[in-house]
């Protein structure tokens, strides 16, 4: 099959055809599709309305009407007779597409009664499991494609990045088969799917109106595939490169290297990997040898927790990055995967930058992670003299050693000795942990300043806190952006566009 051009369909989940006319015509304006979710509209309001849904998609582009019980992911229960009189006689004839379940396409196509009511060249035969990835997926697919309908879809739930290979694998069995095909999977993992999936051949992907409007977990909104993934120049010759976590979806890399790549002219794109065996993502979705995908993988930037796990998985460790025990950038060369680290001297510039000399000046350092050993390596390499704090001193020890710092316990501790107070830490990152921090101002009262690696958001409880006891404060992304530049050149063998990486990433944080 020929490459196609990128679909997005905007799906519209609205309680009433008020709300949901509104949401249409501006899905319309910036998709390619629409899809109704009938299933979401009141019972009385859907039975109402029919007259007025069927003047709406008269207004529309291209839609798809869904009318979907809860097991398979709308918002209420729908009876199995109900379903069946919609599909028959209630649904709206001039839709484009209409999506039904498999169980009951599968039953509706084998009642010679049923199936003449039925325009199956308009069929979009879907199957959703929101549990994990069925172990008989292929059968599914086989199952479904005995219907007749035109356009058959899979939707999984991905707990690994890993899940996403068999929704790979089906979307290469249909495009090898001449058949047109959805195939996603859900959750922040399988991100992927949703946004390679096109150039893989699906027949679409889906776009949310907004983040809080999403028909399914993992679902990105359509200005993210269009302006942050730039998916419509996204093809099979396209470089893949990105972020190795778990998790990843607070980062703002993807927003740094996508805008870097834009402006550069170079044809790659960034994604969030979520990966929990990291072992298993590399043998099975990067290594030439091994991979059971077909992309064109460049390189990773690796972030917690696998910046340690990844060093004896790797064909070439930098010195730097051996002496740390991090990576946070590997490079794909043919078979071999180099493993560099930009951690280190990103750190300290701008601290460099802010206090001059570093020599002599006494440094905190709380926590004992990948992180925490790019800091000591740095602090050392600038003659500093660095303490590490941490909750669990006996597992910290080792590391503070090594760069010849000393360990003390984090709970109780008091800063006021220290010139500088350094939070390698994930505590303060948006999401969960947002509101928490390693110290209060009482804590860091007499501190001179307080640098906070955590960038997102940019204003950290820790840096409130810091301002508080009368610290200066220095935020995470002057070296977000000194590390990733330098992961851009080692990927793409050009300087970075820093001024532009800066830009994006101080949009993404707003």
């Amino acid at each position: 099959m020929e490459d196609k051009p990128v679909r997005i369909c905007v799906p519209v989940c609205e309680r009433n055809l008020t709300a949901m006319k509104q949401a249409a015509v501006r899905a319309s304006q910036i998709g390619d599709l629409v899809e109704l979710r009938l299933d979401y509209l009141e019972t009385d309001e859907l039975r109402k309305s029919r007259p007025d849904i069927t003047e709406l998609l008269t207004e529309l582009r291209e839609t798809i009407v869904t009318f979907r019980p809860a097991e398979e992911g709308g918002r209420q229960p729908l009876e199995r007779a109900d379903r069946i009189v919609f599909w028959l006689f209630g649904k709206p004839k001039n839709a484009e597409f209409f999506d039904i379940e498999a169980e009951l396409a599968v039953e509706l196509a084998a009642d010679e009664f049923s199936s003449q009511y039925i325009d199956w060249s308009r069929v979009i035969c879907s199957y959703h499991d929101f549990v994990g990835v069925p172990a008989d997926l292929s059968q599914v697919y086989e199952r479904i494609a005995g219907t007749p309908a035109r356009i058959l879809k899979i939707a999984v739930l991905a707990d690994d990045v890993t899940d996403c290979i068999p929704i790979f694998r089906l979307l290469e069995q249909a495009r090898k088969e001449g058949r047109e095909m959805i195939a996603i999977a859900m959750g922040m993992p399988g991100i992927v799917t949703r946004i390679l999936g096109p150039s893989r051949g699906a027949f679409l992907t889906y776009g949310a109106l907004k983040q809080d409007s999403v028909s399914g977990p993992g679902q990105p909104t359509v200005s993210e595939l269009e302006d942050l993934f730039h998916i419509r120049d996204i093809d099979r010759a396209t470089e893949i490169i990105g972020l190795l976590g778990r998790p990843v979806s607070h980062s703002i890399s993807p927003h740094t290297h996508n805008a870097a790549f834009e402006a550069s002219g170079v044809n790659a794109v960034y994604i969030p990997f979520e990966v929990q065996n990291v072992a298993s993502f590399l043998r099975r979705m990067v290594h030439s040898a091994t991979r059971e995908v077909d992309w064109n993988i460049r390189g990773l930037s690796v972030t917690a927790p696998h910046k340690s796990a990844v060093i004896d998985l790797l064909t070439w460790i930098e010195p730097v990055a051996q002496e740390m025990g991090a990576v946070n950038t590997i490079l794909v060369e043919g078979n071999q995967l180099y493993g560099y680290n930009t951690d280190g001297a990103a750190l300290v510039q701008p601290l460099l930058d802010k206090v001059g000399a570093l020599r002599d000046t006494r440094c905190a350092v709380v926590g004992a992670g990948g992180a925490a050993r790019a800091a000591l390596w740095g602090l050392r390499r600038e003659g500093a003299i660095a303490t590490v704090f941490a909750r669990d001193v006996n597992k910290a020890r080792p590391v503070a050693e090594k760069f010849g710092a000393d360990v003390k316990p984090l709970a109780g501790s008091l800063f006021n000795e220290f010139d500088l107070v350094i939070n390698t830490t994930p505590l303060g990152t948006r999401g969960a942990l947002v509101e928490e921090t390693v110290a209060l101002a009482s804590q860091l009262r007499g501190a001179r300043l307080a640098y906070d690696l955590v960038y997102n958001p940019s204003e950290t409880r820790f840096l409130r806190e810091a301002r508080e006891a009368g610290c200066e404060t220095l935020g995470g992304i002057a070296m977000l952006i000194s590390q990733a530049a330098q992961q851009f050149k080692l990927w793409t063998g050009i300087d970075a566009p820093r001024d532009v990486m800066r830009a994006a990433a101080e949009r993404a944080l707003v």
